[in-house]
């Protein structure tokens, strides 16, 4: 998992979890990625610096803003986004916990019976399970709606 910093168009500063960088591209470019704020899909990575963990006592540090942020981004310590992130949390949990309801779990064969669906080999239903990075790729090559389930951190992070 990769946690980028992330600005729209309009100077909306937020942050956003991402399974890799290629993951993070994929989506931008199919403008998946949009600004909590003002629903702007036109967004790009913020300068950013790493975190550093010292060897003593395991102690990290939080990332230092690389960049000076602009009047309209907000701090991201304020309470606003604070609640901004703990609702929109909250609503990520619920569309995740509504797929695994309302949907079949069919594990690694997610690409087969998903690329059979497409081709009306079999009937249409809700699915989900699993693919891997190559898998997904072919299937949007080949035309076929997929999307990622939301993963959200633990709980306790």
């Amino acid at each position: 998992m990769i946690h980028y910093h992330l600005r729209c168009e309009r100077g909306h500063a937020f942050e956003s979890w991402f399974q890799s960088s290629s993951a993070y591209e994929a989506q931008e470019k199919r403008k998946l990625v949009n600004c909590p704020t003002c629903g702007s899909a036109k967004v790009e990575r913020a300068i950013m610096a790493p975190r550093i963990v010292s060897k003593k006592g395991r102690e990290t540090l939080p990332p230092a803003p690389a960049a000076p942020a602009t009047e309209a981004a907000t701090p991201a310590s304020t309470p606003l986004l604070m609640a901004q992130e703990r609702e929109l949390r909250a609503k990520l949990k619920e569309l995740r916990d509504h797929i695994v309801k309302n949907a079949d779990n069919v594990g690694e064969r997610f690409a087969n019976e998903a690329r059979k669906m497409h081709y009306g080999d079999i009937e249409h239903r809700p699915i989900y399970g699993e693919a891997s990075p190559d898998e997904a790729r072919a299937l949007i090559e080949e035309g076929v709606d997929v999307a990622p389930l939301p993963v959200l951190p633990n709980d306790r992070n």
